[in-house]
């Protein structure tokens, strides 16, 4: 087996999703999560042409992140970033913005107590949002 068939490059035995119509394997693609579309991306050529083409594929998942970080997205999507760039640029401010609302580090003793992926750079609408959170627990 030459290399590209191996890497799916063209088509070859081992990348059956490439064989499928753009359709259906976008369709596959659609229950992954976003670290997983992200490492399926880089898994072979024919994957990260249908992925990276998709936009379909990143809106759900950015839509999701949305329900947390709406002035974000909305700001970057208003600056004309496509969907992946957006979910990306604000996948893991997300995911510690939610910690933070949630009250997960409500009670902790010392800043030494707080988990490493605890902080992300946040601006200030961010952390006045948190802030507000804490005051009405």
């Amino acid at each position: 087996m030459d290399r590209d068939s191996a890497e799916g490059g063209r088509g070859g035995a081992a990348d059956l999703v490439s064989a499928l119509p753009p359709e259906i394997s976008c369709r596959i693609f659609s229950g992954l999560d976003v670290e997983s579309l992200c490492h399926a991306s880089v898994a072979c050529k024919g994957w990260h042409r249908l992925i990276e083409g998709s936009e379909r594929l990143w809106r759900r998942h950015c839509l999701a992140v949305r329900a947390v970080c709406q002035r974000e997205i909305d700001g970057d999507r208003g600056h004309g970033y496509s969907w992946k760039i957006t979910l990306l640029r604000n996948y893991w401010k997300s995911k510690v913005k939610q910690e933070w609302l949630s009250g997960k580090y409500s009670n902790i003793p010392s800043q030494f107590s707080l988990p490493d992926k605890s902080m992300y750079p946040m601006d200030v609408d961010t952390w006045g949002e948190i802030l507000e959170a804490e005051l009405e627990r």
